[in-house]
């Protein structure tokens, strides 16, 4: 029997093969299991527990304990051909966020919600896996479906990339996907090129001179000096960058005080810098350093800065974005729910992968507005449209059979 979700659109499902239609109660089933029991970066042990019992179950070679909670399947396919590997990547972790859903299968773990749809993403993997393994006599080479940890941080694709995952044997390609519910189920985004910004982090720490409200001419309001660096490192963006490169300076927290009469002697603050030309890496990073150095210096502070360079853009091969758009065309309803333009500002450790093989990273809709399923993602009401799940799976699989025959 098919499962159908009520008022889903059945023109989602129009292009999806039956036999993987078919899968979407088991595929909701893993999804909902692994919603219940979200788990943070590196601690996804129930997580990859059930994966691993899912494919020693199916007879699926498999590797675990990769970078700590990382798991590699590998399907052989049995038909001849020049025996090309391609890899899929799905990311395993949730978010400290605490789940506000009233659904039968809220998180159970208390202040730890997947909240991105990376529960989504693993259901994904598992239906394929589990189809590309029933049907191995109908594809040559070899799938590598690797469940990462850590996408949310501190980043799980580098250590997995350093333990090998890529190598024995050698990945010639590699294609993944997100969930993604700034669009509507039933949506593909594909782009060759710079698909999501790079990203960069700090944390910054101003030592002023606390005192008196009523005595400001005895302190270095240390308030005052965030204030104006906030406001200044704004200018980066509109003054140092071309106009026609896409870049945002972010001041995410800014903490300081203890009570409204008491200059505080101290402020942290942190912010995040995306951008998508590489060349911006080292701009950001000086001139940041140079406007907190100079207001510090103009008021008589001092400061203490961290300044990290975490993931690179998100590159999409050119051959391989055109495959994902091939199969797209074959799955969706064309050409109108195809977005070919489509980038972000996101950011995401595929990026990883796609600089030691060339491939593709896309972004596969999930939202339902008229089902309420489209809170955007990181919201703890975050939640989507389980049709994805067997077009995310049909994706996959279109990929392997046109990459791999």
């Amino acid at each position: 029997m098919i499962y159908t979700l009520p008022n889903s659109s059945n023109k989602n499902l129009a292009n999806v093969r039956l036999e993987i239609r078919a899968l979407q109660p088991q595929l909701i089933e893993w999804r909902r299991h692994i919603h219940q029991k979200p788990e943070l970066g590196f601690q996804e042990k129930l997580t990859a527990e059930y994966i691993t019992q899912k494919l020693q179950t199916w007879g699926i070679e498999h590797q675990t304990g990769i970078a700590e909670t990382g798991i590699v399947a590998i399907i052989k396919g049995e038909k001849s051909g020049d025996g090309k590997v391609l890899g899929i990547r799905a990311d395993m972790d949730a978010l400290p966020i605490q789940e506000e859903n009233q659904v039968s299968y809220c998180s159970q773990h208390d202040g730890v919600m997947h909240a991105c749809g990376h529960d989504g993403h693993t259901a994904i993997a598992l239906g394929t896996a589990y189809y590309l393994h029933q049907h191995r006599y109908d594809f040559s080479g070899t799938v590598k479906i690797i469940f990462q940890p850590a996408e949310e941080g501190p980043g799980g694709a580098k250590p997995m990339i350093k333990a090998g995952v890529l190598k024995n044997p050698d990945v010639d390609a590699m294609i993944g996907l997100h969930l993604w519910n700034d669009l509507p189920v039933g949506t593909v985004a594909v782009k060759p090129g710079a698909f999501m910004a790079a990203i960069s982090i700090f944390n910054c720490t101003i030592f002023g001179k606390g005192g008196h409200g009523a005595l400001p001419h005895q302190t270095v309001d240390s308030i005052i000096v965030a204030a104006q660096i906030v406001n200044a490192l704004q200018t980066i963006v509109s003054r140092n960058v071309n106009p026609l490169d896409a870049a945002v300076v972010t001041i995410g927290e800014l903490h300081a005080g203890t009570r409204m009469n008491v200059i505080a002697d101290t402020a942290r603050m942190s912010g995040s810098i995306r951008y998508f030309n590489t060349d911006l890496r080292d701009v950001f990073e000086s001139r940041i350093e140079e406007i907190i150095a100079g207001i510090c210096k103009i008021h008589g502070a001092t400061y203490r800065l961290d300044y990290q360079n975490l993931y690179p853009p998100v590159i999409n091969d050119s051959e391989i974005a055109n495959l994902v758009k091939n199969a797209a065309e074959k799955v969706v309803e064309t050409p109108v729910n195809i977005l070919p333009e489509y980038q972000i500002l996101g950011s995401e450790d595929m990026s990883f992968f796609l600089q030691e093989v060339p491939g593709c990273y896309f972004f596969l809709g999930s939202a339902n507005a008229e089902k309420n399923l489209n809170y955007p993602h990181h919201h703890p009401k975050f939640d989507f449209d389980e049709t994805a799940l067997v077009i995310g799976v049909e994706m996959f699989v279109k990929c392997v059979e046109k990459f791999l025959n």
